[in-house]
């Protein structure tokens, strides 16, 4: 999947824009707490799914490392979040977006510790206006099936 990645932001320079209609790079984010026990998920207003972190990229993002960082934490609001270097997994689908256009998002996939809180508990979310409630889970009891193959490839990153 790696090589469709390379081969369409080849075919499009702007692929990592909203603007490209046919379809764009997206970064996300699987964070999870310090020991790797839970993970922060997102419910998302427009899929009403509970789903990791993550969004468009912008101009000024100086990288989809830099989008995927940026997009956890202004999705959190949990500060000194730290991003493990490389995507952990790539994920393909469907969706129409804000502009109304069916298009498809190529997701890039990071992993993401938050920082460990003096007490051990977890750290405490504040709620954006991108999200219809954030909350931890336990990372074998997530409420959304489809992310098993990203929390799979997360705890490969982690062994």
């Amino acid at each position: 999947m790696r090589h469709t990645y390379l081969a369409f932001l080849d075919a499009a320079p702007d692929g990592c824009l909203r603007a490209c209609e046919p379809g764009h790079i997206t970064a996300s984010a699987l964070v999870v707490d310090a020991d790797a026990s839970h993970a922060l998920l997102t419910l998302h207003p427009r899929i009403g799914k509970w789903v990791q972190l993550g969004g468009h990229c912008e101009p000024e993002d100086a990288s989809i490392e830099a989008a995927a960082l940026r997009e956890a934490t202004e999705e959190s609001g949990v500060d000194g979040l730290t991003l493990l270097p490389g995507p952990v997994h790539l994920h393909t689908h469907p969706i129409t977006c804000s502009l109304g256009v069916p298009t498809r998002h190529l997701d890039v996939r990071f992993l993401v510790v938050a920082p460990a809180t003096p007490d051990g508990s977890l750290p405490d979310p504040v709620l954006s206006d991108e999200s219809l409630d954030l909350a931890w889970f336990p990372l074998d009891e997530l409420p959304n099936p489809e992310l098993a193959p990203l929390v799979e490839a997360a705890r490969d990153r982690l062994r």
